[in-house]
């Protein structure tokens, strides 16, 4: 989890690197206002800020896993492991036995290997083909 606001900017600016510059998504798409009611993870190596993901708690599916991002320069090297992992010991422990998350298409593979299964349809975010994920906690 963060540990204060430095760490909150770096968050925005890898999102604001991955989403908005590499991947053409609308600013006001990415900054949806919903920042203040989550948590956010930041991966760090040798003090530069690599990764980040947000948990949020909706009313309607529980613990959701949102605006996971790695620097380009760092994926592959466990960064994005290492958010998810801290996201889901979190949700684990307020008592969420499971994590959803809306999963872009080429990111599929990387949430399969940690334990994801897709469900659902393909659907259109931002102008990015994604599809739902879920995985239940606990389970390997």
């Amino acid at each position: 989890m963060l540990e204060g606001s430095a760490d909150l900017q770096a968050c925005c600016a890898i999102r604001r690197i991955v989403f908005i510059d590499e991947q053409a998504v609308p600013e006001d798409e990415e900054w949806d206002g919903l920042d203040t009611a989550c948590t956010h993870f930041l991966a760090r190596s040798a003090g530069a800020a690599l990764g980040t993901a947000r948990l949020r708690i909706d009313p309607k599916v529980g613990a959701k896993a949102e605006r996971v991002a790695v620097l380009k320069e760092a994926r592959g090297t466990g960064a994005g492991r290492a958010v998810m992992e801290a996201l889901e010991a979190e949700a684990l422990s307020r008592g969420f036995e499971r994590v959803t998350l809306a999963a872009q298409m080429q990111a599929l593979p990387f949430y399969e290997r940690l334990g994801y299964v897709v469900y659902g349809p393909e659907f259109d975010d931002a102008g990015i083909p994604h599809r739902m994920a879920v995985k239940e906690l606990g389970a390997s």
